[in-house]
Parts: structure tokens; sequence; C-alpha cells
């Protein structure tokens, strides 16, 4: 296990075949001889994991061209691109997913650069689910390339513990797939999310309920998922920098520092998350559009009309708990040709207002006279909820449009969705 995770004790379970190992301290599996032996107090007990493939693209491409294997692996654009994915080689020089490919290629200039194939990758990764579907009905997808699993009551099924099948299920994946996961197992899915980042790759963490306390004070507060950089700053500038610098501090305080992160926050740092592993498609994009009477090509009236589909589009996004990482603009002239512009974010939103100022220069940018019959909005690139506009530092008015945006959705949970109407979504 990784350096921050529980010392390891109690019954054993080798990762190399699966078997149980005794609570004696032995070093390898009597089985199979193997010494990846993953030990806790808890391990028969526990059932909520989390899954992640490791270095998920650029496995794929070392998978398929055995050149790569020993070399730093960079997927991505070309120069003016971003990096996608890159292997744990390449990490060792400091490339990052998201790095602009310039940065990436000075701090590793012999990387072989691979462009991205997402047919490629999500075809993997619909087998890989297939797989975890295998075990139990009660997997929720949260990208790709990770998912979580529910894996209570399925012992006699799978003719295991939850644990015994989860590490049957990595070496499938590894015999059949070719490429290597790291798991998380915890008692629900914060913390299985975090023991799945502890020892990759090709992990196998295990926090439990007794040792969570402990185990999440010591740790730097970047931990908690959603916890960015900016968020990170702010909060330092608080005096807070470990888990267990939260913990004095109340939820209602807490609350009103830092918003609805502040009491996931509060929940986070006690090891509490009452999340439930839900099934679901693994949605594309969240959106809203309309026809208009008559057609318009104004630019300040199509701006106008994209607010109401802004605050629809917004709604839906926390009705899911998604966060979108990017905007799409649709525009359908009189005679049926659609127009469509997209601007990644640099932060995933759950906001109408920041939405909005995405899509106006996109509209902007194609009212060029042009008369047009529908407009619509739309959000790709989706993330998990708690990932959702985190606080910045160095941006007020960003600051002021999430407060507002939470204090009009308070009002409308206790008044009605038609109690509040901001100025710009009030008809002329």
């Amino acid at each position: 296990m990784g350096s921050g995770a529980p010392i390891p004790t109690g019954p054993g379970l080798c990762r190399d075949c699966g078997a149980a190992v005794p609570g004696d301290g032995a070093g390898r599996c009597a089985a199979c001889g193997g010494r990846r032996v993953v030990r806790h107090p808890e391990l028969g007990a526990l059932a909520i994991a989390h899954m992640d493939c490791d270095a998920f693209y650029a496995s794929i491409e070392k998978r398929d061209d055995p050149t790569l294997v020993d070399r730093p692996v960079i997927v991505g654009g070309g120069r003016r691109g971003v990096v996608a994915a890159c292997c744990y080689l390449a990490r060792l020089y400091g490339v990052r997913s998201a790095m602009p490919m310039f940065k990436a290629l000075r701090a590793c200039p012999h990387a072989v650069v691979v462009r991205p194939d997402m047919a490629k990758y999500a075809t993997v990764g619909r087998a890989i689910r297939a797989m975890m579907l295998d075990v139990t009905p009660l997997v929720e997808p949260i990208a790709l390339d990770e998912a979580f699993m529910d894996l209570s009551g399925t012992e006699a099924v799978n003719g295991g513990t939850p644990a015994a099948t989860l590490a049957r299920l990595a070496m499938r994946i590894e015999r059949e797939v070719g490429i290597t996961v790291s798991i998380g197992l915890s008692y629900n899915k914060f913390l299985a999310k975090v023991a799945s980042d502890l020892d990759k790759p090709r992990g196998y963490s295990v926090v439990g309920q007794a040792d969570a306390p402990a185990f999440l004070a010591r740790q730097p507060v970047g931990l908690i998922w959603g916890v960015g950089p900016a968020l990170r700053r702010r909060l330092a500038g608080d005096g807070v920098h470990l888990i267990g610098d939260l913990l004095p501090i109340g939820e209602r305080e807490m609350a009103a520092r830092y918003g609805a992160m502040g009491r996931r926050l509060f929940h986070f740092a006690r090891g509490e998350d009452g999340r439930r592993v839900t099934p679901h498609d693994d949605p594309k994009s969240v959106s809203a559009e309309t026809t208009f009477d008559g057609d318009v090509a104004a630019a300040d009236e199509l701006v106008r009309r994209l607010w109401p589909l802004c605050e629809t589009v917004a709604r839906r996004l926390k009705a899911k708990d998604l966060a979108a990482g990017g905007v799409v603009v649709k525009l359908k002239t009189a005679d049926f040709r659609t127009v469509t512009r997209s601007r990644r974010l640099t932060d995933p939103t759950q906001i109408a207002d920041v939405i909005l100022e995405a899509a106006r220069p996109l509209v902007e940018r194609a009212a060029d006279g042009t008369p047009y019959r529908l407009i619509g909005v739309g959000t790709d690139q989706l993330v998990d909820g708690l990932a959702a506009d985190p606080p910045d530092l160095f941006d007020e008015r960003r600051e002021r449009r999430v407060a507002v945006d939470r204090a009009v959705d308070d009002l409308r949970a206790r008044l009605g969705a038609g109690a509040v109407r901001l100025g710009r979504g009030l008809p002329r």
C-alpha cells in the first residue's frame, strides 16, 4: 500500500490468485507463493469499491504497440494542443493531464506523442464495464476508465467476499484486456475513491471504519475529491492544511465559508458519505434548445433567448449531480443547416451564469446576419458534481455568481420553482 495508507494488519488476501491468507503475518501466499498480499482487520466486511484503470489511454497504446512499453508516452494533440493522458514514466518528468503540449514536451522531450483514439478507448471501457457487471449490478460509472461498485450481498453468487471478488476481477482485466487497474475498498464512496489513489499503479488499498478518522486527520486537505488548487489556496489562507484541521469547524460555519462544498468538507473530514452507488448509463451531454416563432438574426436577441436554456441545463446538471467541463452552442438556420460552436471551461460548473458567459462569445461569433430558427446550449465533458465550481481566490466575481446561484436554489427549494426570477430572464 502507499505510504499514506493505514498500516496493514489482520486477515489477508492474495492479489495474485485471490486466495485467503491467514492473519499470522505471513508474507507469502501459501497457494501461489505470491507476495502481493493486502491485509486489513475489516477486509471481509467492506463492500464499496472504486476501480480506476491505470493511465488508461497510455496503457492501451502501450498494450497495442510493444515498442512503447519502456518509453514515456503522451496521448494528446500537436504542439498547440494539450495532454489528454500520459503514462507513469512521463509523469516522473512532470507531465500531467491537461498540460499544454509544448510544456509537456519541454519537460520530457524524448516522449512519444500518440494521437488519441477515443473509439478504441470507448471499446475497452465498455469491455471492462461488462466485467464489472458480471460481479454486481450496482456499478456507477464516473468516467470511461473508472467506476464505483457496491458488492454488498454478492458473496454467494461470486463465491467469496467482495474483497476476494475484486482481486479476481482485477486479475481478469489484466489477463483479458491487457491493462492494470487500481482498487480502493471501504464502507462508502468517498473513502473508496481515496483508497484507490493510495497505491497506483496496480494497487489495492483498504480504509475501514475503525482506522478512517485517524487516517484522514493526517492527510492533506487536497486529498478530498473536489478540492482543487483554488480551494486549497483558500483553505490554506484560513489555516487549513490537513483534513484534521477541518474537524474543529462546525457545519454551519463551514457552509457559511465555502457554500455547499463546505458541507461536503465537514462530512468527508469525518469519513461520512451517505451517497449510494447508483447505476446509470454514462450521460455524454446535458442540453436544452428552443425553436423560435420567427427567425432571429441579432446577436443580443440570440443571447437573450439563450439564458432560460442555460438555467434549464444548470438545473438538469444539479439533478444528475454532474458538472460540465465544456459548453456547446447549437444554431439552426432557416434552411435547416446546423451550426455548432464549443468551448472548454477552466473548471467544471453547474452554474447557469457560468454556462451563459462561456456560450455568449460563441453565439456572438455565429451571429453574422444569418437568420436562425433554433438555438440550443449543451454541456459535455461531464464529471461528478463534487468537482463543480471550486472557489477561486483571484476571481471575486465568480464567487459572487456561485453564491447568488446557491441562494436562488435555496429559495426555489423552499418556495417553488417560480418564486425567484433573475432580471435577465424577464420578458421585455
